[in-house]
């Protein structure tokens, strides 16, 4: 998208310049003309730009919010998998106190 727009720029910016320079007209008529068009492409330029810069944030922010999306899903996961650590740990602690209350039993 970027390149088309400036190839297009840069086009109008050569027709324009070429159809002013081969017209017979005065050289302040001339001047005039390329003052205009000059102007005429710095304001498409600038309106390309910003359109540019628009998509640009536009894609940052979604990237952001994937992102976000993104952490929520894996902290939710991770949370998911430290419950589940911590029921095994609690299970083998289980195990162990009956296994050491069976030695205290013994001794």
């Amino acid at each position: 998208m970027i390149q088309y727009k400036g190839a297009l720029v840069l086009g109008a910016l050569i027709g324009a310049a070429a159809g002013v320079l081969l017209a017979p007209d005065k050289g302040s008529v001339t001047r005039d003309h390329l003052k205009k068009e000059g102007k005429d492409i710095k304001e498409q330029i600038t309106q390309d730009f910003n359109e540019v810069k628009d998509d640009l944030s536009k894609a940052a922010k979604s990237g952001k919010d994937k992102f976000k999306e993104d952490l929520k899903d894996f902290a939710s996961k991770a949370s998911y998998k430290t419950e589940e650590a911590i029921t095994f740990l609690e299970k083998q602690l289980a195990v162990l106190k009956e296994k050491n209350k069976t030695l205290q039993q013994t001794s």
